[in-house]
């Protein structure tokens, strides 16, 4: 009878276990208190950490008109208790202000509001624009219609501030949903402080100063007869804008960039140029920084055009979205 020695297999098992598993603690340990690039790439790992402190600014903040449920980190907040359809006091609309400034993006659940009473909210904070490029709802030129279905797809699915080739682009817009889709069609929001605030200083420094010139014919200049560029050249010169814009109602600097309407960097060759904005174009795909809006009918987003960027998300064709927008006008940014 011949006995096995098994004591090599068992040795050889052991040393193959040791050799594979290295880990002693979790690898976040390593992150410590800041993010980390992958390798050459834009990509940043770890905590983003730069956030706590609006984060917790903003969850004490106290409200007398509405209460207030905080949705993302340091953007999106519902609020709850108004009725937009009513006459509101000078003093709610100015705490609603108060309350678009600090959340970026505030929302509102079951306000069916008509295009009348629609126009007549958003005008409480300020004249409203018309939009030269996206029909109207045919009763009130005031606000802009996105009807989708099968036969028109969304195509808002990329990151951008509202109508940036405007001298004056918008402060703000108000959205209301008129049909939703039963799933999908969501819209996404970033904060472009937070974008601003999490560069690098290097970064940061490379930027200060720079200007970018931003165009309609981006995203508009299929819909341009020939016969009449000259025209909407002359009504819509390309605008130029600080890459850093301050806040006019906060005093907060943001990024003001995006890969909609942002053409160039000023002074830069053209590969410099689209290697920054690439970097910073990036930055609002960072998911913390962003929060995510599930539309009913009836629902309302109010979002700051200045502080924040968005995208709505186009995943629901072919059923049919319908949404109606109010824009404020703004002032020239600057930096």
């Amino acid at each position: 009878m011949t006995t096995t020695d098994t004591s090599t297999a068992i040795d050889r098992d052991d040393t193959d276990a040791r050799s594979e598993v290295l880990a002693t603690k979790d690898p976040g340990q390593r992150l410590g208190a800041r993010r980390h690039s992958l390798g050459d790439s834009m990509i940043n790992v770890g905590p983003v950490t730069h956030l706590a402190a609006e984060r917790e600014r903003l969850m004490n903040l106290e409200w007398k008109s509405f209460t207030v449920r905080q949705l993302g980190s340091t953007i999106g907040a519902e609020l709850h208790g108004l009725d937009l359809r009513d006459e509101l006091d000078d003093e709610v609309i100015e705490e609603i202000r108060r309350a678009l400034f600090e959340f970026k993006v505030i929302f509102f659940r079951d306000q069916p509001l008509d295009p009348d009473q629609h126009v007549a909210f958003a005008a409480r904070f300020g004249p409203l624009e018309i939009h030269p490029f996206i029909p109207s709802n045919t009763g009130r030129p005031e606000l802009v219609r996105f009807e989708k279905s099968a036969e028109t797809g969304g195509y808002e699915n990329l990151w951008h501030h509202d109508v940036t080739w405007r001298e004056t682009p918008s402060m703000g817009a108000v959205l209301h949903a008129i049909e939703v889709p039963p799933v999908g069609g969501d819209t996404l929001f970033c904060d472009m402080y937070a974008a601003y605030e999490g560069l690098s200083d290097e970064v940061k420094e490379r930027i200060e100063g720079l200007t970018a010139m931003h165009d309609f014919l981006r995203a508009f200049g299929a819909q341009v007869p020939p016969e009449r560029m000259d025209e909407m050249r002359e009504l819509y010169p390309m605008a130029e804008h600080p890459v850093v814009v301050t806040h006019a109602g906060t005093g907060r600097k943001y990024l003001y960039v995006n890969r909609v309407f942002t053409s160039h960097i000023v002074g830069l060759s053209p590969e410099e140029s689209a290697e920054l904005l690439d970097l910073l174009c990036y930055q609002a795909e960072t998911v913390e920084y962003q929060v995510r809006f599930s539309w009913r009918d009836d629902s309302i987003a109010f979002w700051d055009n200045r502080g924040a960027q968005h995208y709505a998300s186009s995943d629901y064709w072919p059923q049919r979205r319908v949404m109606e927008r109010a824009s404020i006008m703004g002032d020239r940014p600057v930096a």
